[in-house]
């Protein structure tokens, strides 16, 4: 069966410049004052044969200037726009730092329909020169779409009342005159969790949103890619659906999964040193190697897999071989 693999979508949230003190609406800041800040959201990859759609609608983007040179201006500007409730929903934002509506409309998207490192970028403008150490993203219209046509509609815990709230850590700061990127990572695999047997779509009884974003900045960050593949009469064959592992200071950082060429790609990962394997069943794992992630670069690091051994003699002892003629 073909396995399918999903998830990657990039989105860049638009952060509106905050009109003068003079309520005329036009901006008077100097290119010092602004820069421009590029908010993209992807998907941590997560292979799930039995998901055709993930779909959200996002509606409002804001964020949290936290350091900027017009804060107290800005903080007095804000004080009466529609974020001021939203932030006092939750005490980790309630600090004093002004709140920027970045976007006001809808844009729906199925999160499956992107992969691997594919992106979109949804918008890219100027902001106010400072640091934003948090986004907050609204999203409504969640649902699941199996492959048999079920639908799943799920309740948004947060994110049609305050906002899914994705902090930056560190912030990203964005310098005037200059530009920055920051990257969502929307880990579908954390964020719908299936409830029921997962075997089979008539299994699945529903499905609970629990939404897991994680944010990098593009700048210090850099990109993990290459190809799994295995040896078949002497040409590499890619492996669709290998799982590669990238591990920190012996902890889990994030997973991703080949396509059906056995190219994967992992955007985000901060630079520094990582363990990295894959593996997949029916193949032994691949040596643990170690690779040098450097930010804004793009690192390459290819498998080739064997197949195990007991699997073979499993197929054997099943009465079946390679070559499909039962004899």
């Amino acid at each position: 069966m073909r396995t399918k693999f999903f998830f990657s979508l990039l989105m860049a949230m638009a952060l509106i410049i905050m009109s003068c003190s003079d309520g005329n609406g036009e901006g008077s800041g100097s290119a010092e004052d602004t820069g421009t800040l590029s908010v993209q959201l992807t998907d941590a990859p997560f292979p799930y044969e039995l998901m055709a759609e993930a779909n959200v609608t996002v509606y409002k983007v804001e964020a949290r200037l936290v350091d900027g040179d017009d804060m107290d201006d800005d903080s007095d500007d804000d004080s009466n726009d529609d974020s001021d409730d939203d932030m006092d929903d939750d005490s980790d934002d309630d600090d004093g730092s002004p709140f920027i509506t970045l976007m006001e409309e809808e844009i729906d998207v199925n999160l499956l329909e992107l992969t691997n490192g594919l992106t979109q970028q949804l918008a890219e403008i100027d902001v106010p020169a400072g640091s934003y150490d948090l986004i907050r993203i609204y999203v409504k219209g969640v649902n699941v779409v199996l492959t048999d046509g079920t639908v799943f509609n799920l309740q948004v815990p947060s994110g049609d009342a305050s906002g899914i709230k994705v902090f930056v850590d560190p912030a990203i700061t964005v310098a005037g005159g200059l530009s920055s990127d920051l990257l969502l990572d929307f880990d579908v695999s954390q964020s719908f969790v299936a409830k029921g047997s997962i075997d089979t779509p008539a299994g699945v009884s529903g499905f609970n949103f629990k939404p897991v974003i994680k944010a990098s900045n593009l700048s210090t960050s850099g990109t993990l890619s290459g190809n799994v593949s295995t040896i078949v009469e002497e040409e590499n064959v890619g492996l669709e659906g290998a799982q590669i592992s990238v591990i920190a200071a012996d902890t889990l950082n994030t997973t991703s999964f080949a396509d059906v060429d056995g190219n994967y790609s992992i955007l985000g990962l901060e630079a520094g040193m990582y363990e990295v394997v894959a593996e997949m069943e029916g193949y032994l794992a691949s040596d643990t190697l170690s690779v040098q992630i450097d930010a804004a670069n793009i690192t390459t690091q290819d498998f080739v897999l064997d197949v195990d051994p007991a699997t073979e003699e499993d197929n054997t002892d099943d009465g079946t071989d390679d070559t499909g003629d039962g004899n």
